[in-house]
Order: structure tokens, then sequence, then C-alpha cells
């Protein structure tokens, strides 16, 4: 009898379809988020008031810093992998690491965000403003937590010394969700943004 010998048993082949399965998964992910923004966008067009109403904050600075996080721990990402990609184990960990407390600072600043204008009387039964904010940047934090906690499990292994084929593979997977949600959130934070314009 022939011995039967598995694609997946071929690194790069297993790498592609790893790659493949998380892009099927981003796009799910990205169905969900343009279905949020459509809401969004329907509620404020039918809302002929300004945005925000009358006594209630503007979006907080908070939210900028956040981006400003955001996109640099997709830059430091990007950089961790392409030292991956050389073998640079020093570089490759320090902008890992980088990476992970970006992240974790990204997660502080958003809550701080929060914290801010539920303190300001921002809370979900003020108006349809308060809640599209909470909605989206709800929605955001909580796929960034999930992102976090694989970043977590990949730094804290390589830290370790461990540089495995399958630890390299999950570094590669968690960079591509990674970027997808500072793209994601790039985008959620221009709808924000456009709905205060006034009309």
């Amino acid at each position: 009898m022939a011995n039967i010998v598995s694609p997946f048993e071929d690194p790069e082949r297993r790498l592609a379809a790893g790659r493949f399965g998380m892009l099927i998964f981003i796009a799910s992910l990205a169905m969900i988020f343009a279905g949020a923004i459509l809401g969004v966008l329907v509620v404020r067009l039918e809302d002929e008031g300004t945005w925000p109403p009358p006594g209630m904050p503007q979006l907080p600075w908070s939210l900028l810093a956040s981006t400003v996080v955001l996109v640099a721990s997709s830059a430091t990402f990007l950089r961790s992998t392409r030292a991956l990609r050389r073998d640079d184990r020093p570089v490759f960990v320090r902008w890992l690491t980088v990476t992970l407390v970006l992240a974790l600072v990204f997660l502080v600043v958003q809550a701080y965000a929060w914290w801010d204008l539920l303190g300001r009387g921002m809370d979900f039964s003020r108006h349809l403003y308060a809640w599209t904010f909470y909605f989206l940047t709800g929605l955001h934090a909580v796929h960034v937590l999930g992102g976090v906690i694989p970043l977590w499990i990949v730094t804290r292994r390589v830290l370790r010394g461990d540089l495995s084929a399958p630890v390299r593979r999950g570094v590669a997977y968690t960079a591509m969700y990674w970027h997808f949600l500072d793209a994601a959130w790039v985008v959620l934070y221009l709808t924000l943004i456009a709905g205060t314009l006034e009309r």
C-alpha cells in the first residue's frame, strides 16, 4: 500500500493554506465592519440634527492619539516580520515586543476616551450620536483584544527563544489580522469624523 503524504507536511504549502484561511476570516470581518459602518451612516443621514447634538462633547483628542498608536503598531509589526524573514532574531524580538506594547497602549487610550466621555455625560441613552460612537469603537476594541491575545502568545514564545515553524506561522497570521485591524480602525475613525461634519 502506497504511503499517503498530506500536502500540509510541506511547510510552504501549510503556510499558504493558513494564509488563505486567514484571508477568508478577514473577509468575513470586513463584511461585519462594512455593515456596521453602513448602519451608522444610514442613522446619521436620517438624523437632521447636528452631530454632536447640543450639550454633547466633541470627539475626544484621544481618538487621534490612539489612531497614531495603532498605525505605529502596524509599522513596527511590519519591521518585525521583515526581520524574521532575514532571520535577524534580535531585531525581530525587539519590534515584536514594541508592537505588543503599542497594542496595549491603544486599548488603554481607547478606554480613557470612553471614561472621559462617560464622565462628561455622554451615555448610550442620550442620543444616537453617543450610541454610534460606542458601537463602532467598541466593535473594534473587541477585535483588537482578540488580536492582542495571539500577539501576546507569539511574543512570549519568541522571548523564550522559540522560532519554530508553528511560531513563525503564528506571527504571519497574527500580522495579517493586525494590519487588517489597523486599516479597519482608520476607516471607522474617518466615519466618526464624517458624522460630525455639517451637511
